[in-house]
């Protein structure tokens, strides 16, 4: 998933995603359906992330989820008032990935690494924020 020669298909990123790949196309399918994003395989990091799927509603860059060995991460970015409305319903997994983002303006980046059912339920409830607005 880090040459940036070869472009992998959607199915070789889920593979790749090994045990969480079913949890992969679950929330590529949620996306998708329950917001309509478009979907693009895209390389826009660099070799730290390399390819992943970038889920875009008119334009608008909603997030990237990068497919890793059994696992993946969700690249997104919040507001302090969003992350704020939905810290106290996360895990303490997920509040230490709020408490570390990259700050960013009024907000900032985190990178969710998913690794079972409990991270996807989590990612799902903070995309739900960001594709709300």
């Amino acid at each position: 998933m880090l040459n940036k020669q070869v472009v992998p298909t959607v199915e070789e990123m889920t593979a790749y995603c090994g045990e969480n790949a079913e949890l992969f196309t679950q929330l590529n399918k949620w996306l998708s359906n329950e917001f309509f994003t478009e979907q693009k395989i895209v390389f826009p990091y660099g070799n730290r992330y390399g390819w992943g799927i970038a889920h875009r509603k008119k334009q608008k860059l909603l997030c990237n989820i990068f497919a890793e060995d059994n696992a993946f991460t969700v690249m997104v970015r919040l507001s302090h008032v969003q992350f704020e409305s939905i810290y106290g319903n996360m895990q303490k997994y997920t509040q230490e990935y709020i408490d570390d983002k990259y700050s960013c303006g009024d907000g900032g980046w985190i990178h969710y690494r998913v690794t079972c059912k409990e991270h996807l339920d989590d990612i799902k409830k903070i995309l739900a924020v960001k594709c709300s607005h």
